[in-house]
């Protein structure tokens, strides 16, 4: 067991009505202009922005609006908000939404504390000294950027698509109610079932396997997103599962699953290229390219994906072949991918085939051309990541 911190200084204010608090908590937390910054029509059409818009008016907190996040937001909204919010000297940031909102109200937030270009600190060449105060109503979960200290970021040119991470731009509160989760449509729930889990699995598959604790709740929390998922799929205004996949939003992702253990992000440093390039639903492509990793990298350590297949998807351990155990649980991970209607490979993904262009150009920028590389359960070098794209693209 590995010498830890853990740091998860946002306050939640979890359950139905809890936007209701939202004027209360900004001034508490000092805002005196806000910026709400939102995604498409769905938050304007639901009510939650008009209902926000009256509670600021209420308690005479002065706001300015910026909407138009999509999915895998892009560097360019967030230079306009940066402007936005210089211009009319707000400060503090409102994300109304989900994973691409709250990244990229982070994402401003940075850049209106920093002189220079906000891209600087997505591409290793500044580190953040300060950082707007940020908060979010949270409508999708998924990311787990309401408690997280990441932010990814899409640049339009060059295709590229980078991570930050730094504890200055962590929510100051998130608000969570989970009957604004019942108009998601199943894929968009199902994405976001998808990269929660994700979430907790790339903190599970570690060579660090003295952490009883850690890994129980990881496994818990693993089995009730999968459980929770079949029934809101079924029944999408279901309160209780509704829920527990908000939460589990949370917690995979504000490092609780990875206590004491030694994360391996590969997966996602890989989906990030797949959907720079291609456009995709992250939840998708981080479908689309697990069980391919998974069976590339599982011999580093198959007593760990022995007690994932076994303690997660209820596979029976055939003491005689560890290896099939490992294999078997990994189908079975598969399995759950097209059930709920997820991707298994990038062919699955985008409609055809990638190709071989496509690939080492996606290997290419994950590896920063063989500078870089992914991952620590196996630690993966361009031709290891190429292998991995090819595996999928089968």
């Amino acid at each position: 067991m590995k010498d830890f911190t853990y740091y998860a200084p946002t306050e939640v204010v979890f359950g139905a009505n809890s936007e209701e608090k939202v004027a209360k908590l900004i001034k508490r937390y000092g805002g005196n202009k806000v910026l709400i910054h939102y995604g498409g029509g769905s938050a304007e059409c639901s009510g939650l922005l008009g209902k926000i818009r009256n509670m600021l008016n209420g308690e005479q907190i002065p706001f300015v609006e910026l909407g138009g996040v999509v999915p895998n937001p892009r560097l360019s909204k967030v230079y306009e908000g940066i402007e936005l919010g210089r211009s009319e000297r707000v400060d503090f940031i409102l994300a109304v939404g989900g994973g691409s909102v709250i990244d990229s109200a982070k994402a401003i937030a940075y850049g209106l504390a920093y002189e220079g270009d906000v891209w600087d600190f997505f591409e290793g060449k500044a580190k953040a000294r300060a950082c707007y105060p940020v908060a979010a109503v949270l409508t999708i979960p998924a990311a787990g950027s309401e408690m997280s200290s990441g932010s990814v970021i899409s640049k339009e040119e060059g295709e590229l698509k980078r991570a930050y991470d730094s504890n200055l731009g962590r929510c100051r509160f998130a608000i969570m109610n989970p009957e604004r989760t019942y108009t998601l449509p199943p894929y968009q729930t199902a994405c976001g079932a998808v990269d929660i889990m994700m979430h907790t699995m790339e903190r599970y598959f570690s060579h660090d396997d003295d952490m009883t604790l850690t890994d129980t709740l990881a496994e818990g929390l693993l089995r009730v997103v999968r459980d929770s998922t079949f029934k809101v799929l079924d029944d999408p205004t279901n309160y209780r599962h509704r829920a527990q996949i908000m939460w589990a939003s949370s917690l995979a992702h504000n490092d609780l699953t990875g206590c004491g253990t030694t994360p391996d992000f590969a997966t996602h440093m890989l989906e990030h290229e797949l959907s720079a390039l291609f456009d995709v639903a992250h939840g998708a492509g981080l479908a689309a390219l697990w069980g391919s990793w998974a069976r590339y990298t599982y011999c580093e350590n198959v007593s760990r994906f022995v007690r994932f297949a076994v303690n997660v998807m209820g596979i029976d351990n055939d003491f005689t072949d560890p290896e099939g155990t490992a294999l078997a649980g990994i189908k079975a991970m598969e399995d759950f991918y097209r059930a709920i209607d997820m991707p298994v490979g990038i062919r699955e993904l985008i409609g055809r085939e990638a190709t071989d262009e496509e690939i080492r150009l996606m290997a290419d920028k994950c590896s920063r051309n063989g500078s870089v590389t992914a991952g620590n359960f196996k630690k993966l070098n361009r031709e290891d990541m190429e292998a991995i794209y090819r595996m999928a693209n089968q």
